[in-house]
């Protein structure tokens, strides 16, 4: 038996100015810098504007009277690049910082974590051998500085890749040196032994004594922040514990993280919004660096210019002038490109700034109103995924710090008067309780739970841990501290 079937199928395609439009769109003010510079580069028919120099906007029209049928004057209409479509996402970086920090921080990549560790090993009176096992074993250690392998493996690894035969008791003696380069605590195998190193690199007083003994014979019940059993078992007082603790607490769980964090000098962050308050009015500005100012080659058009003049049109000359009118076609794109990049930023910030405008004039974060892309998108009648892109890469700097504008959005939940109030509302609450907690016997989620219910939010124990572990607070036994 024959089987017929009808099937509809409905599908657009977005063209390729659309889709890098999109991106633009998507970039962070740093990004989209480094796009713009590669952009001059490779179009000769796109410039920037000198200071003294009268700016010219896009008034080219290519010109429609060539005899070469060949060239296609078609302008390229972007009146639809912003359309509803579904867009794919792009994951690109989000960078952000104020121009004086950016002036002073270089793009330049610092000495690496590994490298410095290296250069500190020629202080050691190493033969070759031991120096080639001991820059291996540095190259072995992860971003925080630890050593996460066996010694074994380290040896197996030492004799395939360098064919160098060293067995356990030679590794660990030289990873015993490892242990006295800077920052303290590399080469660690783990946390306890990170801290141990530490520790014992410390100048002696009884503190630390005791910080050594709590650290290498009673770590698990520290960590479990039983401090009566530790008490009893060193047989010391409530202060001397909380003293050696401290001492515990000043040391860095991870030595190589905060080198690691020190050098990324890319990682800056660059203001794509700045908000101003005078009077109660709310100013909101682009920063300039996102709307630059370009222009249309004048040599390039009067290329075409001469080209329309010639009486005789060679081949080679038709073939130069229909590359010179792509890359004008290409600059006037761009520079239209740059103006939607920079109206769609401004109509999406502002419609956020109205929306939560009491926020803005406050700064008080409680004040936030539950806010999703689409109550944006509607408001300015653009596609969700084109919101999307602004709040996931771009950060406004306001009087009261520099934010993500993702951060503005939440969901919201009804309190016990019926009122549609935001999450961040309620974390910010949770959080204001932990932080006056007593830190002898701090809150048990049920008893978040049931404090928050008496502030007017109806939510259940879960929801009251996952924004505990939102807001980065711990579970109870580990917020425990001796006063």
């Amino acid at each position: 038996m024959l089987n017929q079937k009808l099937q509809l199928k409905l599908s657009q395609k977005l063209s390729p100015q659309q889709i890098q439009l999109m991106k633009l769109i998507q970039l962070s003010t740093l990004e989209f810098e480094q796009r713009l510079s590669t952009e001059i580069e490779e179009n000769p028919a796109l410039d920037t504007i000198n200071e003294n120099q009268e700016a010219e906007k896009d008034d080219f029209e290519p010109e429609d009277n060539f005899e070469n049928e060949d060239i296609n004057n078609d302008e390229i209409d972007i009146s639809d690049y912003l359309s509803d479509d579904d867009i794919p996402e792009y994951n690109l970086r989000s960078n952000n910082y104020s121009e004086e920090n950016e002036t002073a921080i270089p793009y330049a990549s610092g000495t690496s974590f590994n490298q410095f560790l290296k250069s500190q090993l020629h202080s050691f009176s190493f033969d070759d051998k031991g120096l080639k096992i001991a820059e291996f074993i540095v190259g072995s250690l992860d971003q925080f500085g630890y050593l996460r392998r066996n010694l074994i493996d380290i040896s197996d690894d030492l004799a395939f890749s360098l064919g160098i035969d060293a067995n356990e008791n030679q590794i660990q003696k030289i990873l015993d040196k490892i242990y006295l380069l800077d920052p303290p605590g590399v080469g660690a195998k783990n946390l306890r032994e990170c801290l141990l190193i530490q520790l014992k690199r410390k100048k002696y007083t009884k503190q630390i004594s005791t910080a050594i003994k709590i650290t290498e014979d009673l770590f698990d019940e520290f960590s479990k922040r039983h401090f009566d059993k530790v008490k009893i078992k060193l047989n010391i007082s409530s202060d001397e514990l909380k003293e050696s603790i401290l001492e515990i607490e000043k040391l860095n769980p991870k030595p190589g993280g905060g080198y690691n964090e020190n050098i990324k000098i890319n990682s800056s962050i660059v203001p794509d919004f700045t908000i101003e308050i005078n009077d109660g009015e709310i100013k909101l500005k682009l920063n300039s660096r996102n709307a630059p100012d370009l222009y249309v080659s004048e040599e390039y058009k009067n290329m075409l210019s001469g080209y329309s003049e010639s009486k005789e049109k060679t081949k080679s000359q038709k073939d130069a002038v229909l590359f010179i009118k792509q890359k004008l076609d290409s600059a006037k794109w761009f520079i239209e490109a740059i103006k939607q990049r920079n109206q769609t930023l401004i109509m999406t910030m502002s419609a956020i700034i109205n929306f939560q405008k009491e926020y803005f004039l406050s700064g008080d974060e409680k004040k936030l109103k539950p806010m999703i892309l689409k109550d944006i998108a509607e408001e300015i009648t653009m596609d969700i995924s084109t919101i999307s892109r602004v709040a996931n890469s771009k950060y406004v700097d306001t009087p009261y710090g520099t934010k993500l504008i993702k951060s503005f959005f939440s969901e919201g939940i009804k309190n016990s008067k019926g009122e549609d109030i935001s999450t961040i509302e309620v974390k910010k609450t949770l959080e204001s309780i932990i932080d006056n907690e007593d830190k002898k016997k701090p809150f048990t989620d049920d008893q978040l739970t049931k404090l928050l219910n008496k502030e007017g939010y109806p939510i259940a124990r879960r929801t009251v841990a996952k924004y505990r572990e939102m807001i980065g607070a711990s579970v109870a036994r580990l917020r425990r501290k001796l006063q």
